[in-house]
């Protein structure tokens, strides 16, 4: 009895002193900022472009103050962050680890719906809205997009982040579509019209009803022409003409 007389007064010092040791850790750490104010600071390094101070910044509070709601939502803070900075692969990286986190969360339909926009985003050129098309270049971060807007859609289909995704899947169907006309036009120039055949046939099948398909039809019928299958190339205009009468040729085999 005597020696837990001694014990407990020992224990309770110890404990007292790493209570105390983990508050000065804290507070070396804080700055004395509660979270809110924290994460109010993260913010507006954000808001000024500073990316890394906001960052560090937000990863401090999450070490600081694990437990709290904005440790978890400086997660979020921190992937949007790098997505605004054009980070797209980082960005797309901690919304994934996000994901596999809090799979069932409030906030992971917004997560998922930031990796769609981060993908999307990542083959655009702002050139693209006037010169150029992204449907020209390397299409795997639309696929990618595509992908994670329908996982979205099929993970929490009764939210506004699917409804929002289901906008944005159609813009990509068109980029696909556009994507498939462009390498069927390809093979048309060097002569390889099977190849451009089975392209305009992919077009029609996968992407239906987007803007692609009157000048796969007509791409379909000259490349038919073009190896003496004249029924199928009759069928092809048939089919253009009546669904598609007003369409004039927009695509261009000259090199």
């Amino acid at each position: 009895m005597k020696k837990l007389f001694i014990i407990l007064p020992f224990l309770t010092l110890l404990l007292n002193s790493c209570f105390w040791q983990e508050e000065v850790k804290r507070e070396s750490i804080t700055k004395g900022w509660s979270p809110k104010t924290f994460f109010a600071q993260a913010k507006e390094q954000a808001s000024l472009g500073s990316t890394d101070k906001a960052i560090k910044l937000f990863e401090r509070l999450q070490a600081a103050y694990p437990s709290s709601k904005y440790a978890l939502q400086s997660k979020l803070e921190i992937a949007y962050t790098l997505y605004k900075s054009k980070d797209y692969d980082q960005a797309i990286d901690r919304l994934n680890s996000y994901i596999k986190l809090y799979p069932e969360h409030l906030s992971t339909p917004y997560a998922y719906y930031l990796r769609g926009i981060a993908s999307q985003d990542k083959s655009h050129s702002f050139l693209d809205d006037y010169l150029t098309d992204n449907a020209q270049r390397d299409i795997n971060s639309v696929r990618d997009a595509f992908n994670y807007y329908l996982a979205l859609i099929d993970k929490f289909p009764q939210t506004k982040y699917a409804e929002k995704a289901k906008t944005r899947l159609i813009t990509l169907r068109n980029i696909l579509s556009r994507h498939e006309l462009f390498v069927a036009i390809y093979y048309t120039k060097i002569g390889a019209n099977i190849a451009a055949i089975n392209r305009t046939k992919f077009i029609i099948e996968k992407y239906p009803n987007t803007p692609s398909i009157p000048a796969a039809l007509h791409l379909m019928a000259r490349n038919y022409d073009t190896i003496s299958a004249n029924i199928l190339a009759k069928d092809a205009r048939r089919v253009l003409k009546n669904s598609y009468p007003l369409y004039t040729p927009h695509y261009s085999l000259e090199n």
